[in-house]
């Protein structure tokens, strides 16, 4: 007989079983305390987790609602009526006015100290100090009004300087630069930041006749602190 025709045979000898382990009743009672420490110090943990996450949304509201905007700057006015003066050195003024909007909701403004300057070719001509310290409303506009002139000694033109002046006017357009500095604080509430030196920078141009250009008029000036 082959090897092919033979009837499998079954194996009857008795199969290993596992051993089973008996634990006492210590190890059960420290499994159980294990397990309850566990699920506390989860729940703690998602306590924790959900507290910080609200407390961190919260704090993010209220940061976008009351961080501070710089305020804004726009250019009105600006004028050199003896521009177009043939003796224009000896009564030499420059005159302007600019508006300074607080857009913040709830954040008012003090504005400590103000002060003026003007330039040409980059190359300061003038100076002098704007409005009395004074506190600004959440959501006002304030205009800023000044005037440099050589009777009040904050005009430094010189006659080579004002032919420059005739000259870039035979062309049509004399540009200048009004510049501002200014000592600010923010106040919430009671609460009031500490001072920041902020300086505004307002391009400007005048024609033939010493007055802004329309193109000029109402132009937002760039504003930054140091």
């Amino acid at each position: 007989m082959s090897s092919s025709d033979r009837l499998p045979i079954r194996d009857t000898r008795p199969q290993p079983q596992p051993v089973k382990h008996h634990h006492s009743a210590r190890y059960y009672a420290q499994r159980v305390r294990e397990s309850f420490t566990t699920r506390v110090t989860k729940v703690l943990c998602a306590i924790f987790l959900s507290f910080l996450l609200v407390a961190l949304i919260v704090f993010f509201i209220v940061w976008l609602s009351l961080r501070p905007h710089r305020p804004r700057f726009h250019m009105i006015d600006f004028t050199v009526p003896g521009l177009a003066q043939k003796p224009g050195l000896d009564n030499a003024v420059i005159t302007f006015n600019v508006t300074a909007r607080n857009s913040n909701q709830h954040i008012g403004i003090y504005y400590d100290s103000m002060e003026g300057f003007v330039y040409y070719k980059d190359k300061q001509i003038g100076s002098t100090p704007l409005l009395h310290p004074f506190f600004q409303e959440p959501k006002t506009t304030t205009v800023v009004y000044g005037q440099f002139g050589i009777g009040t000694a904050t005009l430094a033109v010189n006659s080579r300087r004002w032919k420059e002046f005739v000259n870039d006017r035979q062309h049509g357009t004399v540009h200048f630069r009004l510049g501002i500095m200014s000592v600010i604080r923010f106040k919430v509430s009671t609460w009031k930041s500490v001072h920041h030196k902020m300086h505004v920078n307002c391009d400007v141009a005048v024609g033939s006749d010493g007055l802004i250009l329309p193109a000029w008029k109402n132009r937002k000036c760039s504003v930054y602190f140091s």
